[in-house]
């Protein structure tokens, strides 16, 4: 072996060794070296268990994943079994494929999530429906363009929420839960306290309402009560 020959050989095997270079299997018990790449891992999900994944799972193997994880959860549930044993295995310079956006995210802004994880992770993502890369430069603006949208989706939210409210409040709504007392009965409550013959707690209890019910009421209407016990008989 010539030195330009050992050379070599050491450059190619520390090159292996740092995952430079992937084997490739080929016909029969054959290898061949490629520079490295990144392995493709494929994630598909199904709702229920009467659907068919066959479809994702060809889809994906077509485009060259070497292994693909099934889900059979619906979209809306955080804890997904198979994807996190997906996120767990995964690697830098790997990328995550998926049949169709909507198997990852269940909106735009959980996806936009879900992606910017896997670009801190340094892992690609690919979406063979939407023909979505962001390993290329045309797919990573798409991600970002996406993003976009998702950030202005949630302003649009915000405002419409905070325009809401304060229309509300000047119509003299103030929002939150219903009282537990209508007027009658906090007109009732009122009584029953102003004559000190019973305690807040049987005051509650008469109207069937707690008696932090009863003091939140009261409140609402005058100076806060002191508790009282109820008053005792006069002695004969």
């Amino acid at each position: 072996m010539t030195g330009f020959s050992r050379i070599f050989d050491a450059r190619f095997v520390a090159k292996l060794r740092l995952g430079f270079y992937a084997s490739i299997p080929c016909d029969g018990d054959e290898f061949r070296y490629s520079r490295f790449m990144g392995h493709l891992l494929g994630y598909a999900r199904v709702s229920t268990a009467d659907q068919d994944a066959a479809l994702q799972v060809d889809a994906l193997n077509a485009a060259g994943c070497y292994r693909v994880f099934v889900d059979v959860i619906s979209g809306s549930l955080d804890s997904r079994p198979e994807l996190n044993k997906l996120l767990d295995q995964i690697r830098p310079g790997d990328t995550l494929v998926v049949w169709r956006l909507d198997r990852l995210g269940r909106s735009i802004r959980h996806l936009i999530d879900q992606l910017q994880v896997l670009a801190e992770r340094e892992v690609g993502f690919r979406s063979l429906q939407e023909t979505i890369d962001t390993t290329s430069p045309g797919g990573r603006l798409v991600f970002h363009v996406f993003a976009a949208l998702a950030e202005f989706e949630r302003d649009l939210i915000r405002e419409r929420t905070n325009a809401g409210l304060t229309a509300a409040r000047a119509r003299g709504r103030t929002g939150g839960r219903p009282s537990s007392l209508s007027t009658d009965k906090v007109k009732t409550a009122k009584k029953m306290y102003e004559q000190q013959d019973m305690t807040v707690a049987q005051i509650g209890e008469v109207l069937g309402v707690s008696r932090t019910t009863i003091y939140r009421a009261l409140n609402r209407q005058a100076t806060p009560p002191r508790a009282r016990q109820p008053r005792s008989a006069p002695a004969t």
